[in-house]
């Protein structure tokens, strides 16, 4: 996966973001789909409402690129380890 420079960061739309708000975790292709969902768990300040819209722009994101997800939820992640 390559990694985004702060530039191109900026020309995302911020609705190829996991968490737009925060602008976490991008959604422009395959590889970064993937990885939005092994990271999910580690995003912090965020709350239940916006990992729920999260979720589902990752979901829409990974028909789009597809990437098969093996959970249904994003409460089916495991959760990370402190």
């Amino acid at each position: 996966m390559a990694k985004l420079t702060t530039e191109q960061r900026k020309h995302i739309p911020e609705k190829q973001f996991a968490f737009p708000e925060a602008e976490k975790e991008p959604l422009e292709n395959a590889a970064h789909v993937r990885n939005a969902v092994a990271r999910f768990n580690q995003v912090k300040g965020v709350s239940d409402a916006e990992r729920d819209a999260a979720w589902r722009r990752i979901e829409a994101a990974a028909k789009k690129f597809g990437v098969t997800l093996q959970e249904k939820s994003w409460k089916d992640l495991p959760a990370v380890k402190k």
